[in-house]
C-alpha cells in the first residue's frame, strides 16, 4: 500500500486539521467530536443543513461546508458512520434558532445515528427533521443498505438546500424541496480498480486488468455485474440507459412528522423520465478517474440525452463523491424545474465548491 499518510488511526484526524487549516476563512473544526462547521455559525434566524458520513469520500462533506451549501458536516472513520453526538452537536453549534435539517444516505449505520441524533436534538428544544437520499438504481437491499443506497443526488440536494436555506426557506420548506430533489434524480456508478482503506492496508475487493464493477457502490459494495472491460462509450450507454429506463420506484421511508411527534411511515414514488424533461448532468469520479476520461464520458452521455428528447440544462463534472483512490465513476441525472434551476445557480463559497461569489 502507497499512500501520503502517517498513522492510518491518524488519517481522517489529520486531513480534517489540513482543511481547517487552508480554509480558516471559511470552516472550523471541532475536535471532541470531531466535525466542520462554518466560521460563522450559528446564523440567526437561518435554518442549518447538515450532512455527514464515512470519511474517504472527499470533498463530500466536509468540503461542502460554506455559504449557500451546508452549516456543517460530520466525519466518520473511513467508511463508517459517524456518531449520534457528533451530530447532535454540530447542531448545537450551528442551530440559528431555525431548525435543522439533516440530509442523510440511506445506510443503514447512517440512517439509525442520524434518526438518533435528530431525536436527541428535539429533546434539548431544537428542531430538527432529517430527509434520506435514495438514488441508485443499480440495487437495491445492498451489503450496507435497506432500499437502495444514497449516492450522488446527495450533494445536488446539500447545494441546493443550501441556497434554500440562505434564501430564508423555513424547515418544512427545505424538507420538502429535499425530498422532492430525491424523488427527481437517479445515479448509477462503475469500478475499473478497488480502493484500499488506510487501516486494512489492501484492496477492499479484487478486479483483474480485463474486469470492471458495473453498479458500484461508494465504499466497494458489489455491482449488478462484473463483466470484462468495455469501451467508454458503451460504458456509458449501460448506465445512462439504466438511469432512463429505471421505471417508477416506490417504498416506505420513516420521516420525523412534527405533528404528531414521532417517526411515520411515508410512501414514496420517483417516477420515469420523459420526453422533454430538464435535466442536470453530474459525471463524477471516483477518485482515481482523470477529468479528460470524464468529459468523454459526459459526451456520450449528452449524445444519448439528446436522441432522447431530454435536454441537459446544466451539469457538473468532476471528483466530488469519492472512494478514496478508486478507478471509476458514476452519473446522476436530476430533473430540473424553474425553482431548482434558480437555487442551482445561487452562490456558494465553500473549500470544494464555489461560484458567484
Amino acid at each position: 500500500m502507497k499512500k501520503l499518510i502517517n498513522k492510518p488511526e491518524d488519517f481522517v484526524r489529520e486531513s480534517l486539521e489540513g482543511m481547517a487549516a487552508a480554509h480558516s476563512d471559511l470552516i472550523k473544526l471541532n475536535y471532541d467530536p470531531a466535525f466542520v462547521y462554518r466560521a460563522n455559525a450559528p446564523i440567526p434566524g437561518k435554518v442549518a443543513i447538515i450532512s455527514g458520513g464515512g470519511s474517504g469520500h472527499e470533498p463530500m462533506h466536509a468540503g461542502f461546508v460554506g455559504k449557500g451549501m451546508l452549516d456543517a458536516a460530520c466525519p466518520g472513520e473511513v467508511f463508517t458512520s459517524p456518531t449520534p453526538d457528533q451530530m447532535l452537536e454540530a447542531a448545537k453549534l450551528v442551530d440559528g434558532g431555525s431548525g435543522i435539517l439533516y440530509i442523510v444516505k440511506n445506510y443503514s449505520g447512517d440512517v439509525m445515528n442520524f434518526e438518533m441524533a435528530t431525536e436527541l436534538a428535539r429533546s434539548e428544544g431544537i428542531r430538527s427533521l432529517n430527509i434520506l437520499i435514495d438514488d441508485d438504481v443499480a440495487v437495491k437491499d445492498s451489503l450496507y443498505t435497506q432500499g437502495r443506497r444514497g449516492v450522488g443526488t446527495t450533494i445536488l440536494a446539500e447545494k441546493i438546500c443550501g441556497a434554500a436555506a440562505e434564501a430564508g426557506y423555513d424547515l418544512p420548506q427545505i424538507a420538502n424541496l429535499c425530498r422532492r430533489v430525491n424523488l427527481n434524480g437517479r445515479s448509477m456508478g462503475i469500478a475499473l480498480t478497488s480502493c484500499t482503506v488506510p487501516a486494512n492496508g489492501t484492496p477492499t475487493f479484487e478486479l483483474s486488468d480485463s474486469e470492471i464493477e458495473l453498479g458500484i457502490g461508494i465504499h466497494g459494495e458489489p455491482g449488478t455485474e462484473r463483466t470484462a472491460i468495455k469501451p467508454v462509450d458503451e460504458i456509458t450507454e449501460i448506465l445512462t440507459r439504466s438511469l432512463l429506463e429505471d421505471a417508477a420506484y416506490s417504498r416506505t421511508l420513516r420521516e420525523w412528522d412534527e405533528d404528531k411527534g414521532e417517526w411515520v411511515n411515508v410512501e414514496l414514488t420517483n417516477l420515469p423520465f420523459a420526453k422533454g424533461d430538464r435535466l442536470l448532468a453530474f459525471v463524477n469520479s471516483m477518485g482515481g478517474t482523470p477529468i479528460s476520461e470524464l468529459y468523454i464520458v459526459y459526451r456520450k452521455l449528452a449524445q444519448i440525452c439528446e436522441q432522447q428528447g431530454l435536454q441537459i440544462v446544466r451539469n457538473l463534472i468532476g471528483p466530488y463523491i469519492t472512494s478514496l483512490e478508486m478507478q471509476g465513476c458514476s452519473i446522476t441525472l436530476l430533473k430540473l424545474d424553474d425553482e431548482i434551476i434558480r437555487l442551482w445557480d445561487a452562490p456558494v463559497k465553500t473549500p470544494s465548491w464555489r461560484w458567484g461569489i
